[in-house]
């Protein structure tokens, strides 16, 4: 049971009721902001692991 084509106009018709025509632009830019530092903090999170493992060998 995944999401169909219903499924999804339906969440765009409820998000069009919520926040209006206008405010979608600003709305995407401030999700697209949100998953790029979301991205950003794992990345980092990675790189310190490795840096930390490089300096524990036997740990």
């Amino acid at each position: 049971m995944g999401l169909s084509g219903w499924h999804i106009l339906l969440l765009v018709i409820i998000v069009l009721v919520f926040f209006g025509p206008s405010r979608l632009p600003s709305l995407g830019k401030s999700m697209g902001e949100a998953i790029k530092g979301f991205k950003k903090g794992l990345d980092g999170d990675e790189a310190d692991v490795a840096r930390r493992e490089s300096l524990n060998p036997g740990h």
